[in-house]
Parts: structure tokens; sequence; C-alpha cells
């Protein structure tokens, strides 16, 4: 063996070394965003469901007085009619929940922690990732073990970032690291490939361009969908807050979701995200066509995965067009953009391992 393979088989067991020391990281700031979630409910949360249930009372008790006519000092006591809208963003002026935390210091110590081992883990993350490039000497993305693996160091940076831009994201940090060690999990146990050359299709400079954006777009969709995801669960415990007669969540659930960001406020988050990396995920599929006519002469074949790639714009578009109509905000519009996330996640995972196509010579 030659010195510069011995490198590169030394590069590469440092690697996954790495990735299982970043596992074992995220482990910890698991349990730590546990403790913090567990911590803060023992506070006395009840801003948000206070602030709900006063507004609909005053609602009920507000009463318009008028003059009756053709008698003075005469009055007729009107009530207001209660009005509830429940699909249309916005539609509550209900405030944001105090976070995962509860606005106990106990809770928050335990918050911070966790964001302090998740950085500690994407380093391990990073440099794994980096390892791997260095080992192959090229894009650490060619094969899907190596695609899990910088699309989970990608959507924790993302979510590293917006903390550090002082946003109210601190919540998705359970459903974040636990996402990343069940994907760092699946690609250490069943889609680990070893470090090898790719096939002379993918010896382009757009393996860079179009496979980052397909990561960066994958990693911030997700977080989308997250918010999307907790957005139907507070939207419905705010109607269910609206209306005490009816069925209520237990204790438990009631913890945590009245801790969370309003429903309006993670609506308006989760359309952000899906609107910002819309053009970009646009920009993806046009570069991929591009690489296409390149590697096979040809922009467009129909090939699975270009067709799933066209269906997950065509399902994001869909959404991004109910938003902009008035009959499809709220609800629906969340169920659109949970289809279009479910279109990438069977794009990646469903197309490559259950399809076969011209996308297949990486193997798993």
């Amino acid at each position: 063996m030659n010195l510069a393979a011995e490198v590169n088989e030394n590069l590469a067991h440092y690697s996954n070394v790495l990735i299982y020391s970043a596992m074992a990281v995220y482990t910890l700031a698991f349990l730590a965003h546990i403790a913090e979630w567990v911590f803060g409910s023992r506070s006395a949360v009840g801003r948000t469901a206070a602030a709900i249930t006063a507004d609909a009372a005053a609602a009920q008790r507000a009463k318009v007085t008028v003059q009756v006519g053709g008698q003075s000092g005469g009055t007729a006591v009107l009530e207001r009619p209660k009005i509830v809208t429940r699909s249309a963003a916005g539609s509550r002026d209900v405030p944001d929940g105090p976070g995962a935390a509860g606005g106990t210091e106990q809770g928050d110590v335990y918050g911070r922690i966790a964001v302090g081992l998740t950085v500690l883990a994407f380093l391990f993350h990073a440099v794994g990732v980096l390892f791997r490039a260095l080992s192959v000497q090229r894009a650490p993305w060619g094969n899907m073990y190596e695609f899990s693996t910088t699309f989970a160091m990608v959507a924790v940076a993302t979510y590293l970032v917006l903390l550090a831009l002082k946003k109210n994201v601190r919540w998705i940090g359970l459903p974040l690291v636990t996402t990343v060690l069940l994907d760092l999990g699946l690609a250490v146990s069943v889609l680990y490939t070893d470090s090898d050359q790719l096939v002379p299709a993918l010896h382009s400079y757009w393996l860079w361009i179009h496979v980052s954006c397909a990561i960066v777009s994958g990693a911030s969709l997700y977080i989308g969908a997250v918010s999307t995801l907790l957005y139907l669960f507070r939207d419905r415990y705010e109607a269910q807050l609206e209306n005490p007669e009816g069925k209520q969540y237990g204790r438990f659930v009631k913890s945590v979701l009245e801790r969370v960001p309003s429903a309006a406020s993670l609506d308006k988050f989760a359309y952000r995200i899906n609107a910002t990396i819309f053009p970009l995920w646009t920009f993806t599929i046009i570069a991929g066509a591009i690489w296409a006519e390149a590697a096979w002469g040809r922009y467009w074949g129909w090939d699975p995965k270009e067709v799933w790639s066209f269906i997950t714009w065509v399902a994001y578009a869909c959404y991004l067009h109910a938003r902009a109509t008035a009959g499809w905000k709220g609800r629906k519009a969340a169920y659109l953009a949970l289809i279009a996330f479910g279109c990438y996640l069977f794009n990646y995972y469903g197309v490559n391992i259950f399809i076969t196509g011209k996308h297949s010579y990486a193997g798993v």
C-alpha cells in the first residue's frame, strides 16, 4: 500500500470515529433537551391559556349599548356575537409560549447545556464529514451514506445559525436532535459504503453545485416541516382552549403545547422557510438538468429521480399558491406543506432504495 492510499484509509477511519463520537454527544444533547422540557413543565405556565380564555370571556361579556328611539334614558343591551376562526393564519391574538424551559431557571440551564452539547456534536460531525471528503478527494456526498451524514450536518448548522441570529427556535432542538440521531443511525448501520471513487458520470463540478443545493434545500425544508407539524398541534390546542366544553388534551401534551410559539408564529416561520428555500430547490432541479445534458446528452429523461424532484417542486408550488389564496391558508396549506416534504423524503429514500434508474449507480 502506498503512502497516499494509507493516508486516505486513515482519514476514512477517523471520519467514522468522529461520526460515532458526534452520535454519542448528540445523545447527551437529546437527554439534556428532555430534561429541559421535563423541568420546564413544573413551572406555572398558564400565560397562553389565560390569554386565550380571557379574550374569549371578554368577547362573550362585551355589550353594546344603543339608545332606544323615543325613550329618554332607555337602553337596549345586545350581546356581541362570538366569532371563532380556526383556519386563517394569525386569526388569534395569542402570545408565544415561554419556550421549552417554561420560564424556569433549572429548565433554562438544561436547555443551555443541550445547545452547548449540540454545538460540540456538530463540530465532531463537521470534521467527520470533512475527513470523509479528504479520504476520497471529492465532495462528501457521492452515495446515500455520505448524503445522509452531510444532510444531518447541514440541518444542525441551520438550527445553530438561527439560534445565533437570536431567533426563537430552541424548541426545535429536541425534534432536530432526535431526527439527526435516527438519520445517522440509519447511515452507519444500513447505508454505510466504504470510501471509494465515483463513476465517470459523477466526475463533474456540478456534483458540488447540484447536490450541495439539494442538501441545503432539504435541511431547511426539514426545519419548515417540523414547524408546520407543531403548528397543526398548536392550532388545535388553541381551538380547544376557545371551547372549554370540548375534548381537552392531557396534562403532559398540554404542558408541551403551551410552551411552544403560537400557531400564528409557527405558521409564519414555516412559510418564510419554505418560501425562501423554494427558489433554491428550483435551481437544484435546473442544475440537475444541465448536469444530465453534460453526462447523458439530454436535459430531461423522465428518470424516477427527475420525476420525483419535479413532483416535490409542484407540491411546494401548490403550497405557496395556497398560502396566497384566502380559502387555503392555515391548516389546509399546512397539510400541503407536509405532503410536499413527504415527497422530498420519498425522492431520497424511496427512489434510491426501491426504484432503479440512472441515479442508482451510487448504490446505498
